[in-house]
């Protein structure tokens, strides 16, 4: 994957971070954004790779102008993008009935619109090289549901049908676009979880232990290589056998 471009959203910080340091481990050249422009700048420093060139941009995805920029900016540097990571993401976690109005549209806004925000100016160029790799990051939730998360499920489950239609206009360009579903990943957010949630979601892990963000980074890394040219449409779930 050498002198290839990828663009990875969210990666300032957990598992976007970790996607990102892989794939600059694997030769490519990595765009860093995130909303939080510190994060951005601190991840920068250390993804950087002998041989390979790190961007950093502020990037707000529900923004469709910043999401322009970020591509032309990409563009103007490299010349091209090969693989898309849309990773950004937010919680906004309540029961049902108690859910604000604005929990809903911000979770919506963040995890599906700006996927398709990012897709959708990433299409245009991939379409014109004829070549490209689209990774969306789901989440078990979007397949199985959770109590308090309405939001947050209904969002990422949309990110799977987004992620399989995508999947069927972009073939024919030779672009390919798969999500994968991480299930309980041990990042900042999760290690503040109180213990007994962590209890309830280690009885559902035949594994019985929580993933690690290298676990999901692996398989990206994977999807937009050579290796996964003939995988597209696909869902793979990163959960340590919670959702079968």
């Amino acid at each position: 994957m050498d002198n290839k471009v990828a663009i990875v959203t969210g990666s300032g910080r957990g598992i976007g971070k970790s996607i990102a340091l892989k794939l600059a481990q694997q030769g490519m050249d990595v765009v860093i954004c995130d909303v939080d422009y510190d994060a951005v700048t601190n991840t920068v420093k250390e993804i950087e790779q002998p041989g390979s060139k790190t961007l950093g941009i502020k990037l707000d995805v529900t923004r469709t102008a910043e999401v322009a920029h970020l591509f032309n900016e990409t563009m103007t540097t490299f010349g091209r993008v090969d693989a898309l990571v849309n990773n950004a993401g937010i919680t906004r976690d309540n029961l049902l009935i108690r859910m604000h109005e604005n929990e809903w549209d911000a979770v919506i806004a963040v995890n599906l619109k700006g996927c398709f925000n990012c897709l959708k100016a990433a299409a245009k160029i991939m379409m014109k090289q004829r070549s490209g790799k689209i990774v969306n990051i789901s989440s078990v939730v979007g397949v199985m549901g959770n109590v308090g998360q309405a939001n947050y499920a209904a969002s990422k489950g949309g990110v799977i049908s987004l992620t399989k239609s995508a999947a069927k206009e972009l073939a024919a360009r030779n672009i390919t676009v798969n999500a994968v579903a991480p299930g309980f990943i041990e990042t900042e957010m999760t290690k503040n979880l109180h213990d007994s949630v962590k209890e309830a979601f280690m009885n559902l892990i035949p594994l019985k232990r929580p993933g690690q963000p290298e676990d999901v980074a692996n398989v990206v890394s994977f999807l937009v290589s050579p290796a996964a040219d003939y995988i597209t449409g696909q869902v793979i779930h990163i959960d340590g056998g919670m959702v079968m």
